[in-house]
């Protein structure tokens, strides 16, 4: 026979447990994040400067961001492109790598990102597209491996420059940036991406500790060579 106080003492025990249990995966969590942070902060600490002191290179690469249905960038993306075109403008590079998601075929991040650029002056033959840029480190461990770049300057948002630094680094390019902060007037689509930015560096130390290839990888390309000879 069960005493009457046994389930509602099981009960508790439970609930304790239970307790603990996310307390302890929240801990884990947080240091997770923290650990990731730092790790990135460390790999692009002396390597990210502002646009007028950036350091020449032979390549800038723009990481892809969102494509509105009728092939339009969006802010964050032209703003990312806009940083491209003026370090081309100024002489800082000679081509540009353009590197985003095209994984359906009617959603083409990197056409996008060319038309944008040849639109404002950059001519096509300096520009290079990655179509299996599907996310950052993908983009990074492509532009070594498939496009042969071994110095380059990353463009993306400021929030983001760190990851982009650090895992381009990290996949042996010698890689400097420049972050972008005027969409910072998109106050709510900042904050949500500074917040995911939080997340997404544990996701880049994971990839990081695992090696793995990117999603695609594909033959060697001789796009940027190209470009930089023409």
């Amino acid at each position: 026979m069960i005493h009457n106080g046994a389930v509602p003492r099981r009960r508790r025990r439970w609930l304790w447990i239970s307790v603990i249990a996310a307390a302890a995966t929240a801990v884990v969590a947080a240091a997770a994040v923290l650990g990731a942070g730092l790790w990135l902060r460390a790999g692009a600490r002396g390597h990210v400067y502002s646009l007028a002191d950036v350091p020449s290179a032979p390549v800038v690469m723009v990481l892809g961001a969102q494509v509105y249905p009728d092939g339009t960038p969006s802010p964050f993306l032209a703003a990312r492109l806009d940083l491209a075109r003026q370090l081309y403008d100024a002489g800082t590079v000679r081509a540009v790598l353009v590197s985003g998601d095209h994984r359906e075929w009617h959603y083409d991040e990197p056409g996008a990102m060319s038309r944008w650029l040849v639109e404002r002056g950059v001519p096509e033959r300096r520009i290079v597209q990655d179509h299996a840029g599907f996310d950052t480190y993908d983009s990074c461990v492509r532009a070594k491996k498939i496009f042969g770049v071994d110095r380059m300057i990353v463009v993306t948002q400021q929030f983001h420059i760190d990851r982009a630094v650090a895992l381009c680094r990290d996949a042996g390019i010698e890689t400097v940036g420049v972050g972008d902060e005027t969409v910072k007037r998109f106050g709510r689509a900042w904050d949500y991406g500074a917040f995911r930015e939080q997340l997404a560096g544990v996701k880049a130390a994971w990839d990081v500790v695992t090696g793995r290839d990117p999603v695609f990888l594909g033959p060697r390309e001789t796009g940027v060579e190209d470009a930089l000879a023409n």
